[in-house]
C-alpha cells in the first residue's frame, strides 16, 4: 500500500497539470475533441488499445447532439488547440475514449468511467477565483468545467499511467471508459448500447467535490440516484398580424405557457420520489405578432425508473394535447435520459476498506444523492449480466457549489482519487 502511494504521489504534479489544461480548455458535451485527442494520445504512448468512434458510440442511440455545423466549428477550434488531425479523424465527428489494457493472464474485466464534458457556463475571472488568479480559467466564452469533470479525467489518465506501471501485478483485463456528454444525461447510452461494458465483470464511476469542510473524505457507496428523461419541444403554429388578423395566428407561445402551468399539476406519485421542471421556454419575435414557434426544454424524475416513466408520459400527454388545443403542429425528442441504479455493497466494501488501508481518516459508508448520473446506463447493463458495479465519491473543499461560476476544488483529492482507483484494480485483478 505504501508503494501505492508513493507512486501515486510522484505524478501528482501531472495530475495537476492534466487538470489545469483540461479546465483551461472546456468542451460542452458531443464537442469534446481536443479533450479526447489528448487523452487517445496519452493512451497510445501508454501501450494500450484503444477505441474511438462508431467502435465506441452506437449513432442509433445518441442523444442530444449539436448540428453538424456546430460539430465541424468545434472540430476546427480544438486542432487549433493542439488536437491531432489524425485521431480526430478517427473519432468520425463523435468524441470519446475507451482505452483497453490487456495483462495477457486470465482474469476478470474491470471497468472505470471518466465524465469529460463541461458546462454552459462563464467562469469568474477576478483574482479572487483561483484558476483565474493562476492563469487557468477558461478560454471559451461561456463555457467552464464547473462539476469536476476535468479532474476526473485527470485522475483517468493518472489511472492509466499507474497501471501501466503495476501491470505485472495484474492479470484479465482493465477498461478506462472517458465517456462524452455526461451533462444533460446524453452520452452512456450510446457507449452501453455500443458494447463497451458488455465483457464487464465489475465496473467503477465516482465524483469529487460535494464539500467537504476541511479535508478529503471517501463516500464508498452512492445511493439516490433519479431516473431522468430530459425532452426538448418545438411547437409549430402560424404568425399573424396580432392587431389586424388575429385569427389567422396560431399561438405557440400558448400553448407553450399551458403546457409550462399544466406540466408542474402532475400529481406526485405514492410509489416514491417524482421531480418535473421547465427549464427552457422561447418564443415570438415581437409584440404586434402573434408567435409561430414556441421551443421548450423540460426534465423528469423519478426515484426508480418506473416512477420516471410514469412522469414522462404524463407530461408528453399534456404536452400533446396543448398543440392539439391550440391547432398546433408539436415535436417531441428525447434529448437525454438516465435510468436508476443501485451499487453493490460487496463493492463498496471493498472501497470502505482501500480507503481505510489508505489511511483516509473520513470515511462514510453512504451518501444520498438525489440527482443523476447516467453512469447508471453501465451500472444496469454490467448488473443484469451478472456483474457487479459502484459509484463512491472523493469529497473535497470546494470554493463554490457544483454548476456555479466560481467553482473550484482542492486538488489534493486527485492523487487520493488516483490511489483508491489502483488499489481496487489491484485488488480485483
Amino acid at each position: 500500500m505504501d508503494d501505492i502511494k508513493t507512486l501515486a504521489k510522484s505524478i501528482e504534479p501531472k495530475l495537476i497539470a492534466y487538470r489545469r489544461d483540461f479546465h483551461k480548455y472546456p468542451e460542452v458535451g458531443w464537442t469534446e475533441f481536443r479533450t479526447s485527442s489528448k487523452i487517445a494520445k496519452i493512451l497510445m504512448d501508454l501501450g494500450y488499445e484503444v477505441k474511438l468512434g462508431r467502435k465506441i458510440l452506437k449513432e442509433e442511440a445518441i442523444m442530444g447532439l449539436p448540428p453538424q455545423q456546430e460539430i465541424r466549428n468545434e472540430i476546427e477550434r480544438a486542432v487549433k488547440e493542439g488536437a491531432s488531425p489524425k485521431i480526430i479523424e478517427m473519432m468520425e465527428n463523435l468524441p470519446g475514449v475507451v482505452g483497453i489494457l490487456h495483462t495477457d493472464k486470465p482474469g476478470p474485466t474491470v471497468a472505470f468511467r471518466f465524465d469529460m464534458d463541461a458546462l454552459s457556463i462563464t467562469e469568474a475571472q477576478d483574482d479572487e477565483h483561483r484558476p483565474s488568479r493562476e492563469s487557468f480559467a477558461s478560454m471559451h466564452d461561456g463555457i467552464m468545467h464547473a462539476c469536476g469533470h476535468d479532474g476526473h479525467t485527470a485522475v483517468g489518465l493518472g489511472l492509466a499511467e499507474m497501471l501501466m506501471k503495476v501491470k505485472d501485478k495484474l492479470s484479465g483485463t482493465i477498461k478506462l471508459i472517458f465517456q462524452p456528454s455526461e451533462e444533460g444525461v446524453r452520452g452512456a447510452r450510446a457507449m452501453v448500447e455500443a458494447g463497451v461494458v458488455d465483457d464487464v465483470d465489475y465496473f467503477f464511476a465516482f465524483h469529487i467535490g460535494f464539500g467537504a469542510t476541511d479535508s478529503v473524505s471517501l463516500v464508498a457507496k452512492t445511493t439516490g440516484f433519479l431516473a431522468t428523461s430530459k425532452i426538448d419541444i418545438d411547437y409549430i403554429g402560424q404568425t399573424a398580424h396580432a392587431g389586424a388578423c388575429p385569427q389567422e395566428g396560431k399561438n405557440a407561445l400558448l400553448a407553450a405557457a399551458s403546457a409550462a402551468l399544466n406540466l408542474h399539476a402532475i400529481a406526485p406519485h405514492s410509489d416514491g420520489i417524482t421531480r418535473i421542471n421547465v427549464g427552457v421556454l422561447t418564443a415570438g419575435t415581437s409584440a404586434n405578432i402573434i408567435p409561430g414557434s414556441a421551443h421548450m426544454k423540460i426534465e423528469t424524475r423519478g426515484e426508480t425508473t418506473a416512477l420516471n416513466d410514469y412522469m414522462q408520459e404524463k407530461a408528453k400527454s399534456i404536452l400533446e394535447a396543448c398543440a392539439k388545443m391550440y391547432g398546433l403542429g408539436c415535436h417531441i425528442t428525447d434529448a437525454g435520459a438516465a435510468p436508476s441504479a443501485k451499487g453493490d455493497e460487496e463493492l463498496a466494501q471493498i472501497v470502505k476498506q482501500v480507503g481505510e488501508n489508505l489511511g483516509l481518516s473520513r470515511i462514510e459508508n453512504e451518501s444520498y444523492f438525489g440527482a443523476s448520473d447516467d453512469a447508471t446506463y453501465f451500472m444496469e447493463k454490467v448488473q443484469s449480466q451478472g456483474g457487479k458495479a459502484l459509484y463512491f465519491q472523493v469529497k473535497t473543499p470546494i470554493a463554490a457549489n457544483h454548476h456555479n461560476s466560481r467553482f473550484d476544488f482542492d486538488e489534493s483529492c486527485l492523487v487520493i482519487a488516483l490511489q483508491i482507483c489502483t488499489c481496487l484494480a489491484l485488488n480485483l485483478l
